[in-house]
Order: C-alpha cells, then sequence, then structure tokens
C-alpha cells in the first residue's frame, strides 16, 4: 500500500493538491500582517484560514518555486530517465528528419503527463487486489526457493511478450487504431520522451499482460516490482529512433532498429522484447541499414546544401 500511495502521490494526489490549496495563498499571509490581499480570489480567501506551516516571507517571489508547477519541481522519475535516454543516447540529428514535428519534444512530455493520472487510476485496482493478497505475490525466497525465483524471470519475459504482442497488434485494428493508438503514432520518427506519451487506454491495455501474469504465477514481490521498472526502462530505451544493425542478437531482441521500423510503417514489429512472437505472428521486419531514417537526414541535408550553393 506504501508504494501505491507513493505512485499516486507522485504522478496525481500532490499536482491536485498543489492545484486545490496553493501554497501562495500561504505566502501571502505569511508576508502580510494585515491578512489576505483584497484583490485575492474567493477561493484564496477560503485558502487563507486553512492551517499551514510557517513559510519564508520571500517564498511567493521565489525563484525556486515562484510560478511552478508541481510536474516542473518534481517530475515523474519516467521523464527523468527519458530525459537522461534522451540527452546521452538519442543521436539529436534525427530532430533535422522532415517527419519529426516542430515542438515534438515538448508535445511528447505533454502528452506523457496528460495520459500518467488515466493510467494510473485504472492500474490501482490491479495494486491493490495484490496488497490485499489476492495475487500470487509471495515475500519469502523460500516459498518457492532459488530455481523458481530466477526461472520465474523468463516465464514472465515470455508470457508477458506474448501477451503485449497481441493486445499492441489489436490496438492496430482501424476502430482502436484510430482512437487509441493513433495519438501514439504521431511520433514518426520518437524520441525517449514517446515512450510513455501514449492515450491513457491504451497504455494502460498494453500493461494488463504484466498485471495478469501475478495472478497465474507466483511470483516474489521484489522481483516482480523490479521487472516492472525493468519494462518501463525497456520502453524508454527502444523509442530512441536508433537504427544499429549487425549485431548479433539483433534477430532475437526486439530492440530500438526494430521499434524505429514499427512507427516507420505501422503495420511490423509489435514485440515488446523479442523478435519471436512477431515471427510466429507472421509480422516480422529485419531492420536494415538501408531502412535507417539517418539517411533522409542525410539526403535533406545534402539538398539543403546545394541549394545554398
Amino acid at each position: 500500500m506504501d508504494f501505491v500511495l507513493d505512485v499516486c502521490d507522485t504522478y496525481l494526489l500532490d499536482s491536485v493538491w498543489a492545484s486545490l490549496i496553493p501554497l501562495s495563498a500561504f505566502a501571502i499571509h505569511n508576508a502580510s500582517s494585515t491578512g489576505i490581499p483584497q484583490d485575492s480570489s474567493t477561493w484564496s480567501h477560503l485558502v487563507f484560514h486553512l492551517p499551514h506551516p510557517q513559510l519564508p516571507l520571500n517564498f511567493a517571489t521565489s525563484p525556486h518555486l515562484s510560478g511552478r508547477t508541481h510536474y516542473d519541481r518534481h517530475p515523474p522519475a519516467l521523464l527523468r530517465l527519458c530525459g537522461l535516454s534522451y540527452r546521452y543516447i538519442f543521436n539529436h540529428d534525427m530532430m533535422r528528419h522532415p517527419r519529426f514535428l516542430k515542438g515534438q519534444v515538448k508535445l511528447e512530455i505533454q502528452s506523457s503527463l496528460l495520459a500518467f493520472p488515466g493510467i494510473i487510476l485504472l492500474t490501482l485496482p490491479w495494486f491493490e487486489a495484490e496488497v490485499l493478497g489476492y495475487s500470487r505475490l509471495y515475500n519469502e525466497v523460500e516459498t518457492y526457493g532459488y530455481f523458481y525465483l530466477f526461472a520465474s524471470v523468463p516465464l514472465f519475459l515470455l508470457f508477458t511478450e506474448y501477451g503485449i504482442y497481441w493486445v499492441h497488434r489489436g490496438l492496430h485494428l482501424p476502430f482502436l487504431y484510430k482512437h487509441l493508438h493513433k495519438p501514439h503514432h504521431k511520433w514518426i520518427i520518437p524520441t525517449p520522451f514517446a515512450s510513455h506519451a501514449f492515450h491513457p487506454l491504451d497504455g494502460y491495455a498494453q500493461s494488463i499482460p504484466i498485471h495478469v501474469f501475478v495472478f497465474l504465477f507466483p511470483m516474489h514481490r521484489f522481483m516482480y516490482l523490479g521487472l516492472f521498472v525493468v519494462v518501463n526502462c525497456w520502453t524508454i530505451f527502444i523509442h530512441d529512433s536508433d537504427m544499429i544493425t549487425g549485431h548479433p542478437l539483433e534477430k532475437v531482441i526486439n530492440g530500438p532498429a526494430h521499434h524505429t521500423l514499427h512507427h516507420m510503417y505501422f503495420t511490423v514489429n509489435y514485440g515488446q522484447y523479442f523478435t519471436w512472437a512477431d515471427r510466429v505472428g507472421n509480422s516480422y521486419r529485419q531492420p536494415e541499414s538501408g531502412l535507417d531514417p539517418l539517411l533522409e537526414v542525410r539526403q535533406a541535408d545534402a539538398e539543403k546544401k546545394l541549394k545554398r550553393e
């Protein structure tokens, strides 16, 4: 329950509370000996009478807090990871691609922030059921032993891979695609910030196999939480528009090159971590250097250079 509440506070409740009960009203109260100014809103007058901690006199003009939202001061951890990937892994030359949208990074971040609250609210019943003991999560390694502890990892990956594959492929059916999945495919050339820029129902639907797993199969609680984090990190990683080819695991692992092709061609490489589900479903497309979107960037640069000359 502590974990669930921490997630709720971080992604939703803190921002809602900050909007309903702005600290600026308390700051005005602390800074004014005569009370809240007459030109303040009716809501601020009501907030003024709530109990609150003593704040610094210069709070209202503090450059660290004034005018900033909850997400400005405490960006979700996923966006921080996206930022690291964007800075150190993503090839910024891709932002010159003809199909890279104007202001796309900002739009991706805004889309993610709008999606998080809905995804979290839809996910809460699963976490609540897990906390109440309805799942097959367990706490002690001795319950099933070390062999099963480690064997549960590939079992989890295989089960969720196949489940996510079919959910994702189902979201490409015309009706569902139009209303749910199309917003994510706005990003033809995605950055890591696009990794969670979904319609809330879309993002939630693709997480269902992960939650279902622990209601069907035993899994150590911390192993489950660790894999949940890993899955989200992997989702960020495969959205960097990379097209590095020729590595030995290319035909086994569904990496950034495979998912880049998915965003470019829509009906290939629906998988999450591996390529086998796409091979079984006849939707696999092998990454090739000739398909690299960076080639279009270089071509566009060359054409601009010729025009200048």
